[in-house]
């Protein structure tokens, strides 16, 4: 299967999911690309950038896991999925 280069883009508003999210992510380290976290305190939320080279059913996979997560949202984009 061939990969694809997605960005998936999160919200975080719940810090007790954050463990469970690294977890995810740290199991999909070697798909990833680069990480980019913001913490917007006005808002009381984080806004991380992950861009991830993978296979299309591990792309959508870690992004729903991630979606599933208590109080993180998480959004997928990228050109050929």
């Amino acid at each position: 299967m061939e990969n694809t280069i997605a960005i998936i883009g999160i919200f975080v508003k719940n810090w007790e999911s954050v463990p469970e999210l690294n977890r995810l992510l740290t199991e999909h380290g070697e798909y990833i690309i680069g990480r980019l976290g913001i913490p917007y305190h006005n808002k009381h939320i984080n806004v991380i950038s992950i861009v991830i080279d993978a296979p299309e059913d591990i792309v959508k996979n870690l992004c729903e896991k991630i979606g599933e997560l208590d109080g993180i949202n998480s959004k997928l984009m990228c050109d050929n999925l």
